[in-house]
């Protein structure tokens, strides 16, 4: 059973998740800022993206629905904008293919690991129940 607890014990361990980036998206007002990789991010490192990818054939649905995909692919649905760009669909009523590049989650975090450095579990505070 999946509990509040639980999950944010195994979200602890998730590079992409916002509690272990939040210093570099959160601005000057308190508010954060959109947590999956920055386009020049992606960008940059496009063709490693591409070498570290498996193809697979689209299934309908996820039709018009790349935080569904992103959610079944990597249980999160940040990375929706980056399978959308890897694909080459800029907008989500496009976002309808034969079949699809899904860049390894592994991957992912690597291009990620200078601008999202884990935090030391130390750190963080209990919350008790």
């Amino acid at each position: 059973m999946e509990t509040i607890d639980n999950e944010s014990k195994s979200r602890i361990r998730s590079p992409i998740d916002l509690d272990n980036m939040a210093k570099r998206y959160k601005t000057d007002n308190g508010l954060y800022t959109f947590t999956s990789p920055s386009l020049w991010t992606i960008d940059k490192h496009l063709f490693y993206l591409l070498r570290n990818s498996t193809q697979k054939d689209f299934e309908s649905k996820y039709k018009y629905k790349p935080d569904y995909m992103s959610y079944d692919e990597y249980g999160t649905v940040v990375l929706e904008y980056l399978l959308m760009y890897i694909n080459g669909v800029f907008s989500v009523e496009d976002f309808d293919l034969n079949t699809i590049i899904i860049p390894s989650f592994d991957a992912i975090v690597e291009i990620c690991q200078d601008k999202f450095p884990k935090q030391d579990v130390d750190n963080l505070e209990v919350v008790s129940w």
